[in-house]
């Protein structure tokens, strides 16, 4: 199991811009609807390989959005916690996106 990283206080997010939260929602919905697709194609007993290559647009996808909240991430919260001048916060930060690397190295 993954590690978890332990913060003493919450972290939220630091606020995006509304164009950008929303093309996040609109992906997400957009995965959401093609996860009820293959649903259906698995109850319909379709065709495993035309199943597999739903899936794998899924994949993608989600890689997709993995990649603008990582960009996001690192554009405005890290960089925050980075000019913030605390060296505990910046270790945290340090110690954060190495163990986010880790996770989705590919």
């Amino acid at each position: 199991m993954p590690k978890k990283i332990a913060f003493k206080e919450p972290h939220r997010a630091t606020p995006r811009q509304a164009g950008a939260r929303q093309d996040l929602l609109l992906r997400l919905r957009r995965v959401e609807g093609q996860v009820r697709g293959i649903q259906k194609m698995v109850e319909e007993e379709r065709y495993c390989p035309d199943v597999l290559v739903q899936m794998s647009a899924i994949h993608q996808s989600l890689r997709a959005v993995e990649r603008i909240l990582m960009k996001d991430h690192l554009q405005h919260c890290a960089t925050e916690a980075l000019r913030s001048g605390s060296a505990k916060q910046a270790q945290r930060t340090y110690d954060e996106i190495t163990e986010l690397f880790y996770r989705h190295a590919r």
